[in-house]
């Protein structure tokens, strides 16, 4: 009788349709490394966190790998003639490491503006070898530093233009991000001559950004049956210079996803997401070495990911409770290099809604 009673109730499940995307329904947020996709009711508040990882490793100029030693031995240093600065990059990257922690917020005072506000703190690790002296193939050793910090914070609102239920979404964010996080984070270094030094550690490295920025983005998201659509643009657009002098390329990026849910509780998704970067403008007085990341033509460059996700959707008592994750890896890089390469990601979200 249990067994019979269990396969009914699944077999209920699997063949109920989207009756509404709300609620309930594993598939009424997008895919987790999407933001802002979604608004609320009046009165309404949704609490998120985010855990992100990122890696990278080996280095491109352009869309083809390019060996350290290359890099050592052939890509001139922008600095050469400057004290204690070799002709060629003397310092290569190996990899990279990058996690963070993001807290989110939203809350619909009406039902045609939803506030949102997020934040994270943020860990960067790089480890890099050094060759000896001013030329040639021959390892010195190696440096492996750190940096952890707040990130910037964004504040903002998402205004629904359309809103058909079981049917699609068109949403707006207009969101601006304050430079909260830090810039002028140091560590210490393996030079070519043999001696450590303390010194600003390159752009990939800082954990903020130094500039406000305009964060815009429109997204539509679709539904039928089972399944589930959508798209978004966002931009990030820096407004002037930093307090060292630079800031960072802008950014825009589209994405997109088809998602499958073969029961309210848990939706399935495929994403690709396209991203180009702009070149740093300007520069840090204080960021100078003979290392690939310390040059500002070296950063930036368009890539492609590709996305695999699960959400699922607590049931009962725990309704508006959501878990997302997603797993992805580049699958086209054109970077602005010599450059570090991305391997892959891992998003792991909560979301609560009350």
């Amino acid at each position: 009788m249990k067994h019979a009673s269990f396969a009914a109730l699944a077999a209920a499940l699997l063949s109920t349709p989207l009756a509404a995307h709300e609620g309930t329904h594993a598939d009424g947020h997008a895919p987790i490394g999407v933001m802002g996709d979604h608004t609320h009711n009046a009165g309404e508040i949704m609490f998120s966190y985010r855990f992100m990882h990122m890696e990278g490793s080996g280095s491109q100029i352009g869309t083809e790998d390019i060996a350290s030693d290359t890099i050592a031995t052939t890509i001139p240093n922008r600095f050469a003639g400057l004290p204690g600065q070799p002709p060629t990059l003397r310092v290569v990257p190996q990899e990279m490491r990058m996690e963070m922690h993001m807290v989110g917020m939203m809350y619909a005072p009406v039902d045609w503006m939803t506030l949102i506000a997020s934040g994270g703190y943020v860990t960067r690790e790089m480890e890099s070898v050094t060759y000896r002296g001013g030329m040639g193939p021959t390892v010195l050793g190696g440096s492996d530093v750190s940096v952890d910090g707040f990130g910037d914070v964004v504040l903002g609102a998402l205004f629904p233009l359309s809103k058909v239920p079981d049917d699609h979404e068109i949403v707006a964010r207009a969101a601006i991000s304050i430079p909260t996080g830090s810039i002028t984070e140091t560590g210490e270094m393996l030079t070519p001559m043999g001696t450590v030094r303390a010194m600003r550690l390159a752009y990939p490295m800082q954990p903020g950004s130094g500039t406000w920025d305009l964060k815009p983005a429109i997204t539509y998201r679709g539904y039928s049956g089972n399944f589930g659509w959508g798209a978004q643009y966002n931009a990030t657009i820096r407004l002037g210079m930093n307090d060292e002098g630079y800031s960072r390329g802008d950014i825009h990026e589209v994405t997109g996803w088809v998602s499958y849910e073969p029961a309210r509780w848990i939706s399935l998704s495929a994403r690709l997401a396209g991203r180009t970067t702009g070149r740093i403008d300007g520069i840090d007085s204080r960021i100078i070495g003979p290392n690939q990341a310390a040059n500002p033509d070296f950063q930036g460059g368009e890539r492609i990911d590709a996305f695999f996700g699960i959400n699922l959707a607590a049931q009962g008592s725990l309704d508006g409770q959501r878990l997302g994750i997603e797993i992805g890896a580049p699958v086209h890089q054109d970077l602005n290099g010599p450059q570090m390469s991305g391997d892959w990601s891992l998003t792991i979200g909560w979301q609560g809604s009350f």
